[in-house]
């Protein structure tokens, strides 16, 4: 006769369900997440079109950019290359309309960044439409 009391055994906790639901919880955010675009700006590409434009597309502000990153809008020059400058002329041009389209016509050898300025003084005014001007010729060969 064993008068010895028993030793309780440790509780088996199956761990396996637990971790099923985790994984589907994560599968289920992952899915239903949204990233706010805030600071993108909906650029549209420039479309060949031989209709002409309708009186709407012809009302547009016009930033051009020479070689050495001087600003240019509605062919006024501006004074300095500051983010500021450029955001009041861009406003000043738009006149509170908030719809116009915006052409920028950048120079074959403008640095990268005088073109980044120039959008991001456009997404600050609040212009959405934003198209960049180009010039058609002959297709350019692909580099390897």
């Amino acid at each position: 006769m064993n008068l010895r009391p028993r030793r309780p055994e440790p509780p088996d906790i199956n761990l396996t369900p637990l971790i099923d639901v985790v994984f589907l919880l994560l599968i289920f955010f992952m899915v239903s997440t949204t990233f706010d675009r805030e600071a993108e700006l909906a650029i549209q590409l420039p479309e060949s079109s031989a209709a002409p434009p309708d009186a709407e597309q012809r009302r547009r502000i016009e930033i051009a950019i020479d070689a050495n990153g001087r600003y240019f809008v509605d062919g006024n020059t501006l004074l300095n290359a500051r983010l500021d400058t450029l955001k009041r002329a861009i406003m000043g041009a738009a006149a509170a309309d908030q719809s116009i389209p915006l052409i920028v016509n950048a120079d074959a050898n403008t640095p990268h960044h005088a073109v980044v300025l120039a959008l991001d003084a456009a997404r600050q005014a609040g212009l959405s439409k934003v198209r960049f001007a180009t010039r058609s010729g002959p297709p350019v060969a692909d580099h390897p």
